[in-house]
């Protein structure tokens, strides 16, 4: 694989909803290959936006890619339908757990690897690699998946997106509703998925704390505006990141700080 360039790459991207409503404002974000990037920011900032601008799911919301690019391993992909991209190695796992309730994990997965025609030899490889990196679907792997746990079926969900075989895994919010035991666990099965598959992901998240732990470099977002780039643990050590996103104060956002809009640091 060249890795010349970033496998992912946005340059100053706007979306419109409605032909009217401006939800994301020159948003630049860069995923390097094999790396592990996380996008931070509160409810309605535009990260699940982001997201879908990259797997081409705005369509079906009334959502349209205005300026901008995005490019994929080189290639600009901002034409392409979400099948396409699919194919190409794009996945999205969107938020709320989404899977089929009424068939059993087994045959979720088998589900999934129909959407890039996998053989039957294929298949199976993809779904012994889930059921090692998820040994607790294995154990449930004949149960009905709406009787799951939230975790569970947030662990199945994942596995669906790897029946794929994506070069770049999307994960929106995948710790909303979950325990902080059951969080910490399904980011450490993603960041050894990352480290031994060399599988790029973007991960979206409200949860600072879980997702810094296991990201190398992150990107604050408010208000469809990206107001900060920087090492993850350039972040955490940030006071206005552990402040408003690490246990401080509560009730606040980043418009009340009058300084904030004037640091670079994000900028280098």
């Amino acid at each position: 694989m060249n890795n010349d360039y970033p496998i992912l790459s946005l340059n100053n991207i706007e979306v419109i909803y409605d032909k009217v409503a401006l939800a994301i404002k020159g948003v630049s974000v860069e995923v390097p290959q094999g790396g592990m990037v996380a996008l931070l920011g509160a409810n309605g900032a535009g990260k699940s936006t982001t997201l879908k601008s990259i797997s081409g799911l705005l369509q079906p919301e009334r959502g349209e890619v205005t300026r901008g690019d995005i490019r994929f391993m080189g290639q600009d992909i901002a034409v392409l339908a979400p099948q396409a991209r699919v194919k190409l190695g794009i996945v999205q796992v969107l938020e709320g757990r989404r899977v089929f309730e009424h068939l059993t994990p087994d045959e979720n997965l088998v589900a999934a690897s129909a959407v890039v025609g996998s053989s039957r030899a294929d298949m199976n490889r993809a779904r012994d690699m889930v059921y090692a990196y998820f040994p607790r679907l294995h154990q449930r792997r004949t149960a009905q998946s709406g009787f799951l746990s939230g975790g569970e079926q947030q662990m199945l969900a994942i596995g669906r997106a790897l029946m794929t075989r994506p070069k770049l895994l999307m994960l929106d919010e995948p710790s909303l509703g979950l325990a902080p035991f059951l969080v910490a666990e399904i980011f450490d099965i993603v960041k050894r998925i990352n480290q031994q598959e060399g599988l790029s992901v973007l991960l979206v998240e409200q949860n600072a704390i879980a997702a810094l732990e296991v990201v190398s470099h992150g990107y604050l977002l408010e208000n469809g505006r990206i107001v900060m780039h920087d090492s993850a643990d350039a972040m955490k050590k940030n006071p206005d990141i552990q402040e408003f996103y690490l246990g401080g104060a509560e009730g606040k956002n980043f418009h009340d700080i009058k300084h904030y809009s004037r640091r670079k640091r994000w900028l280098s």
